[in-house]
């Protein structure tokens, strides 16, 4: 079997995920082409794992101070050259496109009425579950940015929806929780302004990862660019966890059971729903504003959230796409939440 797998690189969730996932379909024998759009070669890492990857300019949300900048979003986007990658790229070779929220490799397949099937948290939000500021806008992205066939939508619960849960991409690491180390990735707020919040809170160390850090310890506060090992290994040994609310991120740290808090990126939607599903769940704390306050009362709490036990579910999908006839998605996600 041969696919092309189209992964969006706005954010590392997606890339996460089909680490997850190419581990089982490499296993299994499938040749597997990749395709990232959204964010420059250049700010790829880590990347051994995909062999001859394509990257495409592809569509991507700027943000500014934690905020989306929809005008510059705008400005800086390319329809045109989104078209000509659609149109240009060739899926005739492959018995199956699948895309995780990647729009060239969506509407190549769809024009060329190749077999298609998409995963991704986005395309949970074709169905009925915790959403926050959902409007026409987003109701149209989410079902048309990158479409295909079949979707299988992930999220933490499956809120009697036929959506699947979390593709946890979990880290080799044995070692034992510190109870004081603090993982912060805040990737879309000013670091600066991070590190000036958290300096005051001395009883704590804090593993800082975030766009343009250097590896430096200041007092309690150690810095460190975007990094795939080294972040998972502190994943591992920490017992907080605060960050923006995206998915994949918050899917591993559920399942290591760590203690979590949010804070969604303003005017995006998808993130407020899911510090929203958090809240519902009680599985995290959530707040709208940081300071050095909040984050104290937080990281000073005694009660705990609540707790999860997700399957082994890329494992489950490629064996489900690898069918000759694979089932249908409703029987797919009841044996997975059962």
């Amino acid at each position: 079997m041969k696919i092309l797998y189209g992964v969006q690189a706005t954010g590392n969730g997606h890339i996460s995920r089909a680490r997850a996932m190419g581990k089982y379909l490499a296993n299994a024998g499938v040749q597997v082409d990749y395709l990232f759009s959204g964010r420059p070669a250049d700010q790829l890492f880590d990347m051994q794992q995909f062999g001859d990857y394509q990257v495409k300019r592809g569509l991507n949300f700027v943000t500014q101070a934690g905020t989306v900048n929809y005008w510059q979003t705008l400005r800086q986007a390319s329809v045109q050259t989104l078209w000509q990658d659609v149109k240009t790229l060739d899926c005739s070779s492959y018995d199956l496109v699948l895309t995780d929220f990647e729009p060239i490799t969506a509407h190549a397949a769809k024009q060329q009425k190749k077999r298609s099937v998409a995963l991704g948290h986005q395309y949970a939000f074709l169905h009925k579950i915790p959403m926050e500021h959902a409007n026409l806008v987003t109701h149209l992205m989410f079902r048309h940015f990158a479409p295909a066939q079949t979707q299988l939508g992930l999220h933490w619960h499956h809120f009697n929806q036929p959506i699947l849960p979390p593709i946890i991409d979990e880290a080799e690491h044995n070692a034992d929780t510190e109870a004081n180390k603090v993982l912060v990735y805040l990737p879309f707020e000013d670091q600066q302004q991070v590190i000036g919040l958290l300096k005051p809170l001395t009883e704590f160390q804090f593993c800082l990862y975030g766009p343009g850090l250097t590896k430096a310890a200041i007092g309690h506060i150690h810095t460190h660019p975007p990094a795939l090992h080294a972040f998972k290994a502190d994943l591992a040994r920490c017992s907080h966890v605060l960050s923006n609310a995206g998915f994949e991120l918050i899917s591993e740290a559920l399942q290591l059971q760590k203690h979590i808090m949010v804070k969604p990126l303003r005017g995006q939607m998808e993130q407020q729903s899911n510090a929203l599903a958090l809240q519902q769940l009680k599985l995290a704390s959530r707040t709208d504003s940081l300071s050095t306050g909040i984050i104290a009362k937080w990281l000073n709490e005694k009660q705990r959230h609540g707790t999860v036990n997700y399957p082994n579910v890329a494992s489950a999908i490629c064996n489900w796409l690898l069918q000759d006839t694979p089932g249908d998605v409703n029987t797919l996600s009841k044996t997975l939440w059962s």
